[in-house]
């Protein structure tokens, strides 16, 4: 064992959320059966000066003698504290700029997020070519390579009866993103049951009340409910208008479900042509979407075959290898 590449994985705190965390440790199982993998958490989950400090003096003395420090996302911050140590810095994407309006957060964002952390590190993983796109217009560096998320193999086929009568629609995620409102406009006057996945705001509730659907809405769902919430859909919902990636995508297309999404990067790369792709900013294109997969049974079918295909794409021993080719590198 002393012998294998040691990597320690570096997290954000948990309470920001688990999508990167879920990546990593579908990931972390693998890797470790070709090197040292450990981890560790930042204590803090703000993004500002004293959290930065705070996260740093963590990192700096919880280094350990790893042959690659790799941080995993969103903590970009905490390779002020590996300067001279072999990094790895995995960006999912750039929200974190693309959404700041105030010029001078964006100006610490884009120095202590983005800049610095990216001329520290030895390479930059992007999870699509959308983020690696969106960097590069932004700075010029050769030090970028795209590997996708890889998809948890606790996700199976599962063949299931399509109810063309009543759909379930499963729509996760209930962001600013999510674009669930104008779900609930396309939906009206099509019978179907609308599963939603996340926390309600008081306007997404008071639109999903007014309207005439039939809808239900869980929150806090372990691994395992979370796949039988795809086990049991028709329909995968994701037609959103912003992604760094769309893992529910290749996720449903793992299951054997067809999926409805957005005509917009990354969610055509991830999706590879084996999804219904809307156009998310119009109401009229949703409708027809829906309609179109429910109606024509040929139609689904060759979706859920491509699907079935596309999800090889994202098998985590390949994206392992992928991480290892690089971690090979940069050693």
């Amino acid at each position: 064992m002393k012998n294998k590449l040691k990597i320690l994985l570096v997290y954000r705190h948990k309470s920001i959320g688990f999508s990167i965390e879920r990546v990593f440790s579908t990931l972390s199982e693998e890797l470790g059966k070709h090197l040292v993998v450990e981890e560790f958490v930042v204590p803090r989950k703000g993004s500002m000066p004293w959290d930065v400090i705070i996260n740093n003096f963590f990192t700096f003395n919880n280094r350990n003698n790893a042959t690659i420090y790799h941080i995993t996302g969103h903590v970009h911050d905490v390779l002020l504290s590996l300067i001279g140590l072999k990094s790895l810095l995995t960006i999912h994407d750039l929200v974190f700029l693309d959404n700041v309006r105030n010029p001078f957060i964006k100006a610490y964002k884009w120095l202590f997020w983005f800049y610095l952390p990216i001329k520290i590190s030895n390479r930059v993983v992007c999870i699509s070519n959308q983020t690696r796109n969106n960097i590069l217009k932004r700075l010029k560096t050769r030090k970028l390579v795209v590997i996708h998320n890889p998809i948890d193999p606790m996700f199976y086929f599962s063949e299931k009866e399509f109810n063309s009568d009543k759909p379930i629609i499963l729509h996760i995620g209930t962001g600013w993103n999510k674009n669930l409102s104008r779900t609930i406009q396309a939906l009206e006057n099509i019978p179907c049951h609308l599963r939603i996945i996340g926390h309600l705001g008081e306007t997404q509730l008071r639109e999903l009340e007014d309207s005439s659907l039939d809808f239900s809405n869980s929150v806090g769902l372990t691994n395992l409910e979370i796949q039988n919430e795809y086990l049991k859909c028709d329909i995968v919902n994701f037609p959103s208008i912003y992604e760094g990636f769309g893992m529910p995508i290749i996720e449903a297309h793992k299951t054997g479900r067809v999926v409805l999404t957005s005509n917009i990067e990354p969610l055509i790369e991830v999706s590879n042509n084996a999804a219904e792709m809307v156009d998310p900013y119009s109401v009229f294109s949703l409708k027809n979407g829906y309609q179109k997969i429910i109606n024509d049974k040929n139609y689904r079918d060759n979706l859920i075959y491509k699907g079935q295909l596309n999800a090889e794409r994202f098998s985590v021993q390949k994206i392992a290898k992928d991480y290892l080719d690089v971690y090979n590198l940069i050693r």
